[in-house]
């Protein structure tokens, strides 16, 4: 404790050392609210990556995500006086939600086939098409709970976090981690295993190497026999998946209810992570725990800042408005910073049409 005091001391380099013990300490206590924050950009960041590996670029995940949160709340809303909300198996999952999620995995991957049939069939503008959806799903969403909110209905409830033991998360040192993963529900714990399946699927398998050979070069790829189109349709259609477990993790694990744009940007942000992770999975996952972190970290500066020393002060005196945009500035910061180093695969967003045999 002497030497940490002694580097806090020191005259401005001080301050450096209390932000970064302090940036510690909150990584540590708020490790599972920062995988919550960061799961639904992880997923939107996965829909991404399936999209523009192989050539589509899909900004649509906003949309997608808010179209899918709202519809497996109102399914559930539908489901729950006939199949009941609880008690629920693990996890607390019920029928009803379990029907719940299912439908919004299923409207997901319907827009997605939308925005896939524009983008790849009639070859429109993929920046327009996703734009007209993500309009689209935040009018009409809008509009729909407005309407059903107005009856008071019952929720099918949530997913309920697991609670690991006691001996895993007070284990000396990794403790904290444990706990950080464990203590998740059911679609947060999912983000770990398929950022590292995605992973090795997209870098090391056959359907990878398709992938990522339809979204450099598609003409190459097709005079060895590989269907642009089929796998295009195929990519943008799971990846759907993904932004739809997004919006189902707003609306039925974070929260057991549904609010007008609930998804407050995450979408775009995914779309950040997705940059900055250079278009991998695990790059795209560890941009979306900055983000993540960096909303945490202003959350936990409003409601417990340092208490004693200079970057108490310092912290004390930044208006409250200024951490709830921390996540956005970080955004604008990091993008910037990789302007010009960050290339997307070569064909991302170039419509392409298969040459006649004559």
């Amino acid at each position: 404790m002497d030497l940490v005091n002694g580097l806090y001391a020191i005259p401005v380099l001080g301050v450096l050392f209390q932000l970064i013990g302090y940036l510690i300490e909150t990584v540590v206590n708020f490790g599972p609210i920062i995988l919550q924050g960061a799961t639904p950009l992880a997923l939107g960041a996965m829909c991404g990556v399936m999209c523009e590996r192989s050539g589509v670029v899909n900004i649509a995940i906003e949309g997608t995500m808010l179209a899918s949160a709202f519809t497996g709340w109102v399914v559930g809303v539908a489901l729950a006086p006939s199949l009941g909300a609880g008690p629920g198996w693990i996890f607390g999952i019920t029928p009803a939600l379990l029907i719940a999620l299912l439908a919004a995995l299923g409207v997901a991957a319907l827009i997605s086939l939308l925005h896939a049939w524009l983008s790849i069939s009639v070859r429109a503008d993929q920046i327009i098409s996703g734009t007209i959806i993500n309009i689209a799903a935040f009018g009409v969403t809008g509009y729909l709970n407005n309407v059903i909110a107005g009856s008071s209905p019952t929720s099918a409830g949530s997913f309920v976090q697991f609670n690991p033991p006691l001996a895993l998360t007070q284990l000396p040192g990794v403790g904290w981690l444990l706990d950080a993963f464990l203590s998740q529900g059911p679609i947060t714990m999912s983000v770990i295993v398929l950022v590292i399946m995605l992973q090795v699927l997209l870098f090391r398998s056959r359907w990878g190497l398709r992938t990522r050979a339809v979204g450099e070069h598609p003409k190459a790829a097709e005079t060895v026999g590989i269907s642009v189109i089929a796998l295009r349709y195929r990519n943008v259609i799971i990846g759907g998946l993904f932004a739809g477990a997004a919006g189902a993790f707003l609306s039925m694990e974070a929260t057991n209810s549904f609010q007008a744009g609930m998804t407050a940007g995450r979408g775009f942000i995914a779309l950040a992570a997705l940059i900055i992770g250079r278009w991998t999975p695990i790059g795209a996952w560890g941009a979306a725990l900055l983000f993540a972190t960096s909303q945490v970290l202003g959350q936990a500066i409003v409601i417990s800042p340092p208490s004693t020393g200079t970057l108490g002060d310092i912290l004390n005196g930044i208006p409250a408005q200024f951490y709830d945009a921390l996540p956005y500035v970080v955004t604008i910061v990091v993008l910037a910073g990789l302007v010009g180093r960050s290339i997307p695969p070569a064909a991302d967003g170039k419509p392409y049409e298969r040459e006649s045999a004559t």
